[in-house]
């Protein structure tokens, strides 16, 4: 069975949009829907408009991690921050959103592989986080029924889960209790620009006023900044995930190895996926963006696996539009939602390789297999800045996996820079001039 694709049903939030507003948000996603929420409650008149449903795309389709471990020390107190939100949030919502403080483990394969994470510690320690090493005898003691010995781990016990596929979704409704407006259906295909600045957005079902917009778009950012001449580096790269049926938890936090990472579910199974591994399909903005990715190719020059070329229609395939009129239909109608095929292959192969990490857990049956496409940076950290060259537009893209459990965090941030509030972090390593100032490429710790 597939992910769902979430077009099979009518829209929750169809509209009408808007004439007028304060604020537009772009993006439907984790990222888009945590800003609106942070923007109403700053007294602000905000639209959420998405091309297709809520959550349909990368922040439904992700493994359900909200942790701390292994974040690059400039994110640590944004995801910090976000976890308090996802408590707090998760009791604002009649419906379960599956969070749970279960922890997350990272599994030491080799002595190397232990001295790189417990190096990740000093960032742990500064932040006061409860991460800690694990021998292999402990290790053996958090995760029973493991069929190998490792020569250790890094623990954070503070570390959550939840169900994206559900939690999103209840965060929209969070949202438009508290005043934000969501349009499902409605893609925004380019900003008003007057005097050099922004005054609105022109969308499938006309023009909206608004002095300000935050571009929220995921996988589909690139696309839309190229059309107004804004080059960002971003790149979308396929993941697969496979959902196991029930059945017995030996333990319920989330784990990886350099094989399998998985995490509990709610309803008894476990989420598979292979942490450290993607597919690009290859396009002109991957050639265009090819420099600014040489450290990190050369750091871990087998992470992603190169496909020759994308479907019709997805944001970087050979033959999708760069540019198009205001009147004309936009590539974000052509695919209301990215819904990449999951390599088959790899799902088969997952399955396997959890049954052999976990034999104690009994027969492992598969009940759903979907894939996303997740926004990634050459840093593997995201653009959160206002746009110089277009004011009245910021952008929070390029999350690198990481959008889901920061999402909270990063939508008070996103809401603060338009508002002009106290943003109360340091958003330096997060600017959008990085990639053209001269600056050397930074990669994060890595774990």
């Amino acid at each position: 069975m597939s992910f769902p694709t979430f077009m099979d049903t009518p829209p929750q939030w169809p509209g009408p949009a808007p004439k007028e507003t304060d604020v537009v948000v772009i993006g439907g996603g984790v990222i888009g829907v945590c800003t609106a929420l942070f923007l109403a409650r700053a007294g602000k008149r905000v639209v959420v408009l998405e091309k297709g449903r809520i959550a349909a795309e990368q922040s439904s389709r992700n493994w359900g991690w909200i942790r701390v471990q292994g974040r690059d020390p400039d994110e640590i107190p944004i995801v910090l921050e976000a976890a308090d939100h996802w408590r707090a949030l998760a009791q604002q919502t009649n419906v379960d959103i599956g969070l749970r403080q279960e922890g997350v483990t990272y599994l030491a394969e080799t002595e190397k592989e232990y001295t790189r994470y417990e190096a990740w510690l000093d960032h742990a320690q500064a932040y006061g986080l409860d991460s800690r090493m694990l021998d292999s005898a402990e290790t053996a003691k958090l995760i029973p029924n493991l069929s190998r010995s490792y020569s250790g781990a890094i623990y954070t016990a503070q570390d959550m889960r939840a169900e994206p596929w559900v939690a999103v979704p209840a965060l929209a409704g969070i949202a438009v209790r508290e005043g934000a407006t969501v349009v499902e259906d409605c893609a925004v295909r380019g900003l008003d620009i007057e005097g050099g600045k922004v005054a609105g957005v022109i969308t499938e079902q006309g023009r909206i006023k608004a002095p300000e917009v935050v571009l929220a778009g995921g996988a589909w950012s690139a696309l839309f900044l190229q059309r107004h001449g804004i080059f960002v580096p971003q790149l979308s790269v396929r993941a697969t995930v496979v959902a196991t049926k029930p059945m017995d938890a030996g333990y319920k936090g989330g784990a990886t190895d350099s094989k399998v990472a998985f995490r509990h579910r709610a309803d008894g199974g476990y989420s598979l996926a292979q942490g450290g591994f993607s597919e690009l399909f290859v396009g002109p903005h991957a050639f265009r963006s090819l420099r600014h990715y040489v450290t990190q190719l050369r750091a871990d020059p087998f992470g992603v696996r190169l496909l020759p070329r994308a479907p019709a229609g997805y944001p970087d395939a050979w033959g999708t539009p760069r540019s198009w009129a205001d009147d004309d239909v936009s590539p974000f109608e052509r695919m209301r939602v990215l819904n990449p095929a999951p390599n088959t292959r790899k799902a088969a192969k997952l399955l396997r390789q959890f049954a052999q990490m976990m034999p104690g857990l009994g027969t492992v049956k598969p009940a759903r297999t979907w894939a996303g496409m997740i926004d990634t940076m050459p840093d593997i950290v995201p653009v959160v800045d206002r746009v110089a060259a277009i004011p009245g537009l910021t952008v929070g893209t390029g999350m690198s996996g990481h959008g889901f459990g920061i999402g909270p965090g990063m939508g008070r941030v996103l809401a603060a820079l338009v508002t002009g509030d106290k943003v109360g972090h340091d958003l330096h390593r997060f600017r959008l001039s990085r990639f053209s100032d001269g600056s050397a490429m930074t990669l994060g710790p890595g774990i």
